[in-house]
């Protein structure tokens, strides 16, 4: 059984950084994609961020260059590093996993919410300007 299970919340000030860490267990890491989602006050979800089997990893344009996905296979957590924050990236950060089907290729993943089956509780960052 799938489970993730996201900590790091905080609150900081614009510039600061955090490191978002979800403990992903039940699965085999070779056969899934994951991705980290945010959920701003009165906005929709907003994938940010994935990686995929083979470690390949896709970015939104409004994150590219501050925040970093990783995977440490040996803590079995899933990372997102996030630096230079301003109080548009105020959210609700949630972990996601889906099981690669057999004709996707190891290193294709997706931002889109609606691709995954598998979801942490979610952890809250909240910035202040």
């Amino acid at each position: 059984q799938v489970q993730l299970v996201e900590s790091g919340a905080g609150s900081v000030q614009t510039g600061g950084s955090l490191r978002l860490a979800c403990a992903a267990s039940g699965f085999t890491y070779r056969d899934y994609y994951m991705a980290w989602f945010r959920q701003g006050p009165e906005k929709g979800r907003e994938g940010v961020a994935c990686i995929a089997s083979d470690g390949s990893t896709n970015y939104a344009d409004s994150v590219q260059g501050r925040f970093t996905i990783s995977l440490d296979k040996r803590e079995k957590t899933l990372y997102l590093q996030i630096h230079r924050l301003t109080p548009e990236d105020t959210g609700m950060y949630s972990c996601a996993a889906r099981r690669r089907s057999p004709h996707t290729s190891r290193w294709w993943c997706s931002r889109s919410s609606s691709d995954f089956d598998n979801w942490g509780q979610g952890t809250q960052v909240t910035v202040s300007s």
